[in-house]
């Protein structure tokens, strides 16, 4: 087979931008209005308009947003946040950065997403808590009625960490609308992309306005640098990209949960673990996730075949460098992290390339 007839790779992701985002981004190159200004202003608008909230204010990444959240909800030096090890670290890390202590309470085996139970054993061995930020993991809801219950009981803050689950639903409504403030990522492989980006949310008018402030190195409303704030601020040009992939979010959440049933459908016979879907949410399938106790040799198989494929999170947050030392009893997360294997499902996919993923792992169960 020559160079040319050789099959192209399936990617993990393939971020798509498309006509609209490149004539916005002319439009703000042409207006010279490059930094912070009124199409971040727009976007803002927009974003929170499709969560069901009346305020949102954009971040420079994802990171800037859960540290602005975390502040601007009163969340400080001594404070205690339990959430989940089973994540990115930046969650853990937004944490620290407000001086805060995260505390980790185990996920449930089945949506990866923390565990309610663990959650309220965990806050009070620690004497309890001030907030609560759970992950809405590959982009699947937590158990938000549960978690707000302990969160009210404790009188905590929630706050979701929302940064995998453009487009997905809790009980019919968005995420992003049911806690005290929730936070989104517009990295590149996010579900809809600003180059690099995030934004907070919440409907609580003191929440937003210290979010702004905070971002802004301080400075109020009025143009005074009232507190001690960073330059988190979103441009122009990534607020521009952002309206663009707004309006295109309903396709691609649409697309990726179409590729999730062709794939479920595909493995329904072998004896790889799929995604779990609970009746009363809607997967954004950011991610599609697998589980095998054979983890590695899978990935190996599929890397063989031409597929791309990632480890989400190949360790818990507790057991990473960074944070030895931190006591922690996660052993559901432990095993999760050792077994699960995140495959193709982003909305550029061909009905033939999901296909070809799900004869692949078809392939390396019957062997």
């Amino acid at each position: 087979m020559s160079r040319q007839d050789t099959p192209a790779r399936i990617p993990i992701a393939s971020p798509e931008l498309g006509s609209e985002a490149r004539e916005r981004v002319l439009d703000v190159i042409d207006s010279g209005l490059l930094a912070d200004g009124p199409e971040v202003r727009a976007f803002e608008d927009d974003f929170a308009s499709a969560c069901g909230v009346d305020h949102g204010v954009a971040t420079a990444n994802g990171t800037a947003a859960l540290h602005a959240a975390l502040h601007a909800c009163g969340i400080g030096e001594g404070d205690t946040v339990v959430t989940t090890p089973f994540s990115f670290v930046a969650t853990a890390n937004a944490v620290r950065f407000c001086g805060a202590r995260p505390v980790f309470a185990d996920i449930d085996p089945d949506t990866y997403n923390i565990d309610p139970d663990s959650v309220r054993a965990v806050a009070d061995d620690h004497g309890g808590v001030d907030a609560i930020l759970p992950v809405h993991l590959y982009g699947l809801p937590a158990d938000m009625e549960a978690l707000a219950a302990i969160a009210a009981e404790r009188d905590a803050v929630l706050i979701e960490d929302a940064a995998q689950a453009h487009g997905a639903t809790y009980r019919g409504d968005p995420v992003g609308s049911l806690s005290d403030a929730a936070t989104f990522s517009f990295y590149p492989t996010k579900n809809m992309t600003t180059g690099e980006g995030g934004i907070v949310v919440t409907d609580d008018d003191d929440v937003a306005r210290r979010a702004a402030r905070f971002v802004n190195h301080g400075r109020d409303e009025n143009g005074t640098f009232a507190a001690v704030g960073h330059n988190f601020r979103m441009t122009s040009i990534a607020g521009a990209i952002g309206r663009a992939q707004l309006s295109r979010l309903d396709e691609f959440v649409r697309n990726r949960r179409a590729n999730a049933t062709r794939l479920t459908d595909a493995l329904a016979e072998t004896a790889v673990g799929t995604p779990v879907e609970p009746a009363d949410r809607t997967h954004a399938f950011h991610q599609y996730t697998v589980r095998c106790a054979e983890r590695d040799a899978l990935a190996t198989h599929l890397d063989d075949a031409g597929i791309d494929t990632g480890v989400y999170y190949p360790e818990p947050i507790h057991e990473l460098p960074a944070y030895d030392g931190v006591d922690a009893n996660c052993p559901v997360a432990e095993r999760a992290a050792t077994e699960v294997l995140s495959l193709p499902v982003h909305p550029t996919l061909t009905e033939e390339q999901v296909a070809a993923v799900g004869s692949a792992v078809a392939d390396f169960d019957e062997q």
